[in-house]
């Protein structure tokens, strides 16, 4: 679905290039009023800016809905996922470690001091 989405909006995006492109500024028509070749453009002397400015209008309708979509997708597939395959089991099965493991840690207790750190001789650093 998204390659599908991703193709369309890529199509959307070169058809809205190449209309804008084919479309003439503001200041031609200015020369076009006064008989400067305006029975010779595609659309005749009615000028081109009608149709090319609805066709324009709906591509960039498209063009917004696709950019909608595929930002959509990926904040779905950025998502966080919880599921990582593996079996947990429920809170009330979950046991505290009894008390006589804790005795027979090599961890120091909460209410023990930590030791100080030595230093080091002085014949055993280099001097600068």
């Amino acid at each position: 679905m998204e390659q599908i989405i991703l193709i369309v909006h890529l199509l959307v995006a070169l058809a809205i290039i190449g209309l804008i492109m084919l479309q003439q500024g503001k200041g031609a028509d200015m020369g076009a009023s006064f008989g400067a070749g305006a029975s010779q453009t595609l659309f005749g002397s009615a000028g081109s800016g009608n149709a090319l400015t609805k066709a324009t209008s709906w591509l960039v309708v498209v063009f917004f809905a696709t950019s909608f979509g595929l930002a959509l997708l990926a904040t779905q597939k950025t998502a966080s996922v919880d599921d990582l395959g593996l079996e947990l089991p429920p809170a009330a099965e979950q046991q505290a470690a009894p008390a006589s493991d804790a005795a027979d840690s090599d961890l120091p207790e909460v209410n023990e001091e930590v030791p100080e750190v030595q230093a080091a001789p002085e014949g055993d650093v280099p001097e600068l």
